[in-house]
């Protein structure tokens, strides 16, 4: 496998989520209930019962250098939550439990989504409030999308790279120096 850069698989990393945003955007958002209108927002992304997003070290780095770039004063409240969630939730030794969920720290109340432009999960950007089961996107695309992160991954960092909850993947992962 050609070894590939991480300044360059981070690139491709973007392109490969505009792309299953793209493709959710299109196909299926316009079935589900605007964010914007939401009751609760902000609920689906801090339900502590609910959320058991997992990320690729690549995905995490990308994640890193959006946080890298804000205030030092609000990197280190972001750094706080991290690590508030890894304990509280038990997260340093899940590498392989799916089961344990958590509330995502990268969501603040009435900003919304610190990374939304930049480095929102592939499993958020396919996330959304359906009535119906049937208008949800298949699940192909993320499948396909993770797959090709997956290939990033291993091109980059010469060996597989497991999917962690977003908090330990930041914290392993994202946060340099």
């Amino acid at each position: 496998m050609k070894t590939v850069s991480e300044s360059s698989a981070l690139k491709r990393l973007s392109d490969v989520r505009d792309k299953l945003r793209t493709l959710v955007a299109a196909g299926y958002e316009h079935r589900a209930k605007s964010c914007i209108a939401c009751d609760t927002p902000g609920a689906c992304c801090l339900d502590e019962h609910f959320v058991n997003v997992r990320i690729s070290r690549l995905e995490a780095v990308a994640i890193g250098n959006v946080i890298g770039g804000l205030p030092s004063g609000k990197q280190a409240e972001i750094v706080t939550k991290i690590d508030d969630a890894i304990e509280k939730y038990g997260l340093v030794d899940t590498n392989g439990d799916p089961t344990k969920t958590f509330a995502c720290p990268l969501y603040e109340k009435g900003t919304g989504c610190l990374v939304h432009t930049e480095a929102k999960p592939m499993p958020c950007i396919q996330h959304a409030c359906y009535e119906n089961a049937a208008d949800l996107p298949p699940d192909e695309l993320l499948d396909d999308a993770e797959v090709a992160v997956d290939k990033l991954n291993r091109g980059t960092y010469r060996s597989p790279q497991p999917f962690l909850p977003i908090p330990l993947a930041i914290k392993r992962f994202g946060m340099r120096g």
